[in-house]
C-alpha cells in the first residue's frame, strides 16, 4: 500500500508543479488571468515570511515564492509549493492566508485522514477518491464543517449551512433549515463524479 501511496503522492506533486508553473499571475481584471495580486504589502510580506519559515524548517520549496513585477501596480508572488513537510511544521499548522501550498507524503488513508484532523482548523476538507469506503469513512470521521468529495473546497451553496469546527470560522450557522439547531455542529458533505 505504502508503495501506491508513493506513486500517488509523486503523480500528483508532479501534475501540481505543471499546473502552478502554467498559471497566469497578472491584474485580477485581465482576461486569462489566474490569479491577481495579494491584498497589500502587509500579506506580500507575511508569504514571504512564510516561504522564509518553510525554507528554515527544512521543506523543499519546488516551486514558485517570489515577488513578481507586473505591468500593473499590486503585490504580486509566484504561488509556492512546498514538498517535504510534514505536520509539526509552522506552514502546515498555522493559516498563511497567501499563495502557498504544501505537501505531506502519507502511507495509507488511516495517515492521511489523522494527518488532515491533527489540526486545531476545520473550516474545510476535502478527498480525491474512487473508493465508495473511503468516501463514509472520510464524510464521518472527518473533523471539518464542510467536507468535499472530488470537489474543489470552496464554492458552497449557500442555502446550506456553512461553517467549520475547532478554530475555523465565526459565529453560527443560521442558513437554510438549520437557522433553529445553530447550536448544533453540522458537516455537510459533497461528492462529485
Amino acid at each position: 500500500m505504502a508503495r501506491l501511496f508513493d506513486k500517488i503522492h509523486d503523480e500528483f506533486v508532479d501534475a501540481l508543479t505543471a499546473k502552478i508553473k502554467a498559471l497566469t499571475i497578472d491584474d485580477a481584471r485581465a482576461d486569462g488571468t489566474d490569479i491577481g495580486p495579494v491584498i497589500d504589502q502587509v500579506q506580500l510580506t507575511q508569504n514571504l515570511k512564510y516561504i522564509k519559515i518553510g525554507n528554515d524548517e527544512g521543506a523543499n520549496l519546488l516551486v514558485g515564492g517570489d515577488v513578481l513585477e507586473r505591468s500593473t501596480p499590486g503585490f504580486f508572488m509566484a504561488p509556492a509549493l512546498f514538498v517535504d513537510t510534514h505536520n509539526d511544521m509552522r506552514i502546515n499548522r498555522e493559516e498563511i492566508f497567501g499563495p502557498v501550498a504544501t505537501v505531506i507524503r502519507v502511507s495509507d488513508f488511516d495517515e492521511a485522514l489523522s494527518v488532515a484532523n491533527d489540526t486545531e482548523f476545520g473550516l474545510s476538507a476535502g478527498l480525491c477518491t474512487q473508493s465508495l469506503s473511503a468516501t463514509r469513512k472520510f464524510k464521518q470521521d472527518s473533523q471539518a464543517g464542510m467536507v468535499m468529495i472530488n470537489l474543489p473546497t470552496a464554492g458552497v451553496d449557500y442555502h446550506v449551512p456553512f461553517g467549520g469546527t475547532k478554530n475555523s470560522s465565526y459565529g453560527s450557522r443560521e442558513q437554510g433549515s438549520y437557522a433553529s439547531e445553530f447550536y448544533t455542529s453540522v458537516k455537510t458533505a459533497y461528492i462529485g463524479s
